[in-house]
């Protein structure tokens, strides 16, 4: 068998680097669109997040003039809608695991409150014969299955990229170049069961 000359072995060699330069452009510009989709995936989980953020002061304020309504119902909002506040995340990122669940958990917790709130407020006939309540009442509805559909959505993109960056060949460079995997939602504990309801208040005649 002829041996290959220095000039041909180079020939290979160069040959060799530049499939594999071509190969590799395209795990990563592969992995950068995947990236790119999971962040818009939880860009509008933020936003689902944020419309019903926005409307539970409108809510409160339409239910909170109504004679006898449950203060402490109230006051558990107020308190959970500013814990969601309180944890800080950047912008169109999505955060890591450890914050992702801190923040899934107080949405969580404002999401069982305003459960709580919704349920109270049917007992009271001024509020559900009230066109501008009852508006308010099928927005936060709408906006709640609005967050199941976008959190789904988030966890299929999430998948997909993570399943990617742990085939070969980009499993091989995935980490290097800053590809590391993204966290999923999961349901919090407890979340399952339906909000618990106690009605410690006095109807007046007429409610």
């Amino acid at each position: 068998m002829k041996k290959l000359s220095p000039l041909g072995c180079l020939a290979l060699i160069v040959l060799g680097a530049l499939v594999l330069g071509m190969a590799g452009c395209g795990t990563y510009n592969r992995l950068v669109g995947l990236r790119e989709g999971v962040d818009q995936a939880w860009a509008q989980v933020e936003n689902v997040y944020q419309r019903r953020f926005d409307l539970i002061p409108n809510y409160v304020r339409a239910v909170e003039g109504q004679a006898n309504f449950e203060k402490g119902t109230l006051t558990e909002i107020a308190e959970a809608r500013a814990s969601v506040g309180k944890i800080n995340l950047q912008p169109g990122t999505v955060p890591d695991e450890a914050t992702l669940q801190q923040w899934e958990a107080a949405q969580s917790r404002l999401g069982g409150a305003l459960g709580r709130l919704l349920a109270v407020a049917e007992n009271y006939p001024q509020l559900r014969a009230n066109e501008g309540f009852l508006g308010l009442q099928t927005e936060l509805a709408g906006t709640e299955n609005r967050i199941s559909v976008e959190r789904r959505k988030f966890n299929e993109t999430a998948l997909a990229y993570n399943t990617e960056i742990k085939r070969m060949p980009a499993a091989l460079f995935a980490g290097a170049l800053g590809f590391t995997p993204k966290p999923y939602f999961k349901a919090v504990a407890g979340s399952e069961a339906p909000p618990k309801v106690e009605f410690n208040f006095e109807k007046k005649p007429g409610q």
